[in-house]
C-alpha cells in the first residue's frame, strides 16, 4: 500500500508564542524567553475533515476540549531548537492520524486452540476434584 503524502500544515494556521521555561535552569531560565508554546485550532485548519475527525477523537490532554492542540517545548536551551521541536511534534502528531486505522476482521478460534482449550479446562478439573476432602 503505498503511503499518503505528508500533509502540509501552513504557518499561519498555527499560533507559535515564545514565553519562559519552567523549572531549574539558573539565572538564564528566569530571563529568557526560550520556551515555545504551539497552539493549533484543529477545527479551523485546512487538515482533510477525516484527519480532524481522528485528531479531535484522540486520548491526548495537549488537546483542549475546543479543539486546540497545544504544544509547549522548552528542553532546549534555545528558542530556535525549542521552536522545531514543537513543530517536530506537531507534524508528528498530524501525521499519526494521516492514515486511517486498519478495520479489525473477525476471525473464530482455530481448532487446535479450542481442543486445547478444552484439555486444559479438563486438567484443571482433575486438580480441583484432587483437591476435595476423601470421603469413606
Amino acid at each position: 500500500m503505498a503511503d499518503a503524502p505528508p500533509v502540509v500544515i501552513p504557518e499561519s494556521e498555527v499560533e507559535v508564542t515564545a514565553v519562559r521555561a519552567q523549572g531549574a535552569g539558573g539565572q538564564n531560565v528566569n530571563k529568557v524567553s526560550s520556551a515555545i508554546h504551539l497552539r493549533f485550532d484543529i477545527r479551523k485548519s485546512s487538515l482533510p475533515p477525516d484527519h480532524k475527525e481522528r485528531l479531535l477523537a484522540l486520548s491526548d490532554r495537549r488537546i483542549t476540549r475546543d479543539g486546540v492542540l497545544v504544544i509547549k517545548a522548552q528542553s532546549h536551551r534555545t528558542q530556535e531548537l525549542n521552536r522545531a521541536e514543537a513543530w517536530g511534534r506537531l507534524h508528528e502528531l498530524v501525521g499519526s492520524v494521516a492514515r486511517p486505522p486498519r478495520q479489525r476482521r473477525p476471525t473464530k478460534p482455530t481448532a487446535a486452540s479450542r481442543r486445547r482449550r478444552l484439555e486444559e479446562k479438563s486438567l484443571r478439573s482433575q486438580v480441583k476434584l484432587l483437591r476435595q476432602p476423601v470421603s469413606g
